[in-house]
């Protein structure tokens, strides 16, 4: 029988787990309290919650959430962020926090919307540019051969306006 304690923390683990669009995990052992509260600070803007947990705690809580691939990021004494808005906006945000700071924190895994990402993955997903800038590259791509369109229509337009102008102008001086 679990204590109420112990049913507060699984129960807060699997809210997180049921909102999350994407989780990293981390070996968080080698960080002062400092740190970690410094990490935690970085990253509140991209709305992301870091929580250190018990893995069989996290193990079941995934279950209960729905969300069983998220207990294959547990390994070893184990801190995870959970990121609740842009997927990869948290994961950009965790490794410029660790690259400015000079930290070693060992990341084992991460979960984005379903997929399990190893190391490699979750540092490939920070070089992703976010939701925003690919939706204007997309939308720019799209507009711009309406522009060139629109820009050739005028110049035919201005081009043939030029021409008659200089027609009128040589039949004017021919008179």
């Amino acid at each position: 029988m679990p204590t109420p304690r112990k049913a507060a923390m699984m129960a807060e683990v699997k809210d997180a787990m049921g909102r999350a669009k994407v989780a990293i995990a981390a070996d968080f052992r080698g960080l002062t309290v400092a740190q970690l509260t410094d990490l935690r600070r970085a990253l509140r803007p991209a709305n992301v919650e870091i929580k250190v947990v018990k893995n069989t705690l996290a193990n079941m809580a995934a279950g209960q959430a729905g969300r069983p691939e998220m207990a294959k990021l547990l390994e070893g004494p184990t801190a995870i962020a959970f990121g609740y808005g842009d997927p990869v906006q948290p994961v950009k945000l965790l490794m410029e926090h660790l690259r400015v700071r000079r930290m070693q924190l060992a990341i084992h895994a991460g979960w984005i919307e379903g997929q399990i990402l190893d190391r490699a993955g979750v540092e490939s997903l920070a070089t992703l540019p976010s939701r925003e800038q690919l939706v204007a590259e997309v939308v720019g791509k799209l507009q711009s051969p309406l522009y060139n369109f629109a820009g050739l229509l005028n110049a035919s337009v201005r081009n043939f306006a030029g021409l008659v102008d200089s027609r009128i102008k040589q039949l004017e001086a021919a008179a």
